[in-house]
């Protein structure tokens, strides 16, 4: 039986002389060993084999040395059937470190001796309770924070819930000058929550805080900062590729209900909805707010490709008390006409900045993009669709509005794969579209057969041509960045930009700390309008 005696130091001391008088310890009853014991023990053995249990509890940090007299020794840690589970120390001669986090209960272990006469010692210096254990301070959120630091109190977490549906999600608090920290929240999900459009440009995974209902993920931003957002929470995890994974998002996604600022107000239902956020700096959307000024009226016609080999609605927008004569009368076409129809009220917008002689009377041709397939084969640089809009709808909304068009009074533009086309469109027919507004331009794209690493073929094609008579207002959103190695449309832009500036063209070039959305470029479109004509 172990022999015991008091030992004056912090830690515990277990001395195991295995020699040839005696039972073997591991026939024995285990030594205990607790660590506010402050003891020791010395084990005799026939055998170079002692087991013992340790007083800890599952979770609990551990610090040890064995060492060793002579020979060498090896330490395991075992598991309730008595087989190893982890080996704490291989073969070591002389004094060796180990450490551990306890997986059960008063966790056994097994110390063994290459040589049978020479004596082991066991020191467990260190023994940190999991409760105890420091918990990282890994929120960026002050007030997360200074919740985590009165948890588990269930009190505090109610009063924290109860203070954000007060104020509406997502928290805003200051950092350094000229930014902001931007915490998203959710409640009560089972497996997994996602921000779809936050502002990593992502679909980000919110992390649990343990031990409650809050699921969050943090941002700093700057304090110009505009976007929208949906929460998406317990995304199926389904079977396929990654796209079918990624895409899966859309089951769930749907506005926060914990934001005050819902976008658009009159959607169906949720699903239909983004969540908002615009912040102390952030520019606002005057000219897209209802006025009751004077409307323009829109007329929808079917126009028939033949070179195409399809038929698609355009829509006509003539501004109240238009004079097809005046010499200041400017004609805009846009891509993606819903789109701007509704979601980008250009309409209204043209009808705030005539009224307030902001920008010249200016016609509007919205064009359709019958489908997303269609969209994504006519929006490319694409020869025949460029010739369609050049060819068909320039001469036709010339008739529609009784106007001679010019290049230099007429605008093309478009968002994302619009902008695209806008630019494309412009470069093959500079002679019909001689301004360009792209919001966000997909110039990431390149043809099937482009060499490796040329991404943003529009900007290699405008780099080795002799200038054209065009002028361009681009923008693109800070939080348009790449993600798993994609080409980011921010990147893409601001290359483009050095292009243009390179090449002499005129361009105004604007960022805005905002994502891929309408939010944004219902503002960008009417800053492109008065970049490009609001002087006059």
């Amino acid at each position: 039986m172990p022999r015991l005696s008091d030992l004056a130091g912090a830690g515990i001391l277990i001395t195991l002389v295995a020699g040839l008088n005696g039972p073997a310890i591991c026939a024995e009853k285990p030594a205990e060993i607790a660590m506010d014991q402050s003891q020791s023990a010395v084990l005799e053995t026939r055998r170079a084999t002692a087991d013992f249990r340790l007083r800890a509890r599952k979770g609990d940090y551990i610090r040890g040395r064995a060492r060793v007299e002579s020979g060498r020794i090896t330490l395991d840690l075992l598991d309730r059937k008595g087989v190893s589970s982890r080996r704490l120390v291989t073969d070591g001669a002389g004094d060796n470190r180990f450490f551990f986090m306890v997986q059960e209960d008063d966790p056994l272990l097994r110390a063994t001796a290459e040589r049978a006469e020479s004596a082991i010692t066991l020191i467990i210096d260190r023994q940190v309770a999991s409760e105890q254990q420091r918990k990282e301070e890994t929120y960026l959120s002050p007030r997360l924070n200074a919740l985590a630091e009165k948890l588990p109190d269930t009190t505090a977490l109610e009063t924290f819930w109860e203070e954000v549906k007060a104020e509406g999600t997502p928290i805003v608090e200051d950092a350094s000058d000229g930014m902001k920290i931007v915490t998203f929240l959710a409640r009560g999900a089972k497996r997994n929550v996602r921000i779809l459009s936050a502002p990593s440009g992502d679909h980000e995974e919110m992390s649990r805080l343990a031990g409650t209902d809050i699921w969050y993920m943090s941002f700093s931003v700057p304090d110009t900062a505009l976007l929208s957002y949906q929460i998406a929470p317990d995304v199926p995890d389904v079977p396929g590729n990654a796209r079918d994974r990624r895409v899966a998002i859309l089951a769930t996604s749907k506005a926060d209900p914990l934001n005050k600022h819902p976008w658009p107000a009159d959607a169906p239902d949720a699903f239909n909805q983004e969540s908002t956020l615009a912040l102390e700096n952030a520019p606002r959307a005057e000219w897209a707010e209802e006025s009751g000024g004077a409307k323009g009226e829109i007329r929808r016609l079917s126009v028939r490709s033949e070179q195409l080999g399809n038929e698609r609605d355009v829509y006509f927008y003539t501004p109240a008390g238009f004079d097809p004569s005046h010499p200041d009368n400017l004609l805009l076409f846009v891509f993606d006409a819903e789109k701007f129809l509704k979601a980008i009220p250009t309409p209204r917008i043209l009808d705030n900045m005539i009224a307030e002689d902001a920008l010249p009377p200016t016609a509007a041709v919205f064009i359709s993009p019958i489908d997303s397939t269609t969209r994504g084969k006519e929006l490319a640089p694409n020869a025949n669709f460029a010739n369609f809009v050049a060819e068909t709808l320039l001469p036709l909304a010339e008739k529609e509005f009784g106007i001679d068009a010019t290049p230099d009074r007429t605008i093309i533009a478009g968002s994302s794969f619009g902008g695209l086309a806008a630019t494309s469109v412009a470069w093959s027919h500079p002679d019909s579209f001689g301004n360009v507004i792209s919001l966000s331009g997909s110039f990431w794209w390149h043809a099937d057969d482009a060499p490796p690493g040329r991404d943003n073929e529009v900007a290699w094609e405008i780099a080795r041509a002799d200038k054209k008579d065009l002028r361009y207002f681009l923008a693109a959103g800070l939080f348009e960045v790449g993600r798993r190695g994609t080409a980011a449309i921010l990147d893409m832009n601001r290359q483009l930009r050095d292009v243009l500036v390179a090449k002499g063209y005129p361009l105004f070039y604007q960022e805005y700390a905002g994502g891929h959305d309408e939010f944004m470029w219902r503002i960008a479109l009417a800053d492109g309008l008065l970049a490009l004509f609001g002087e006059e």
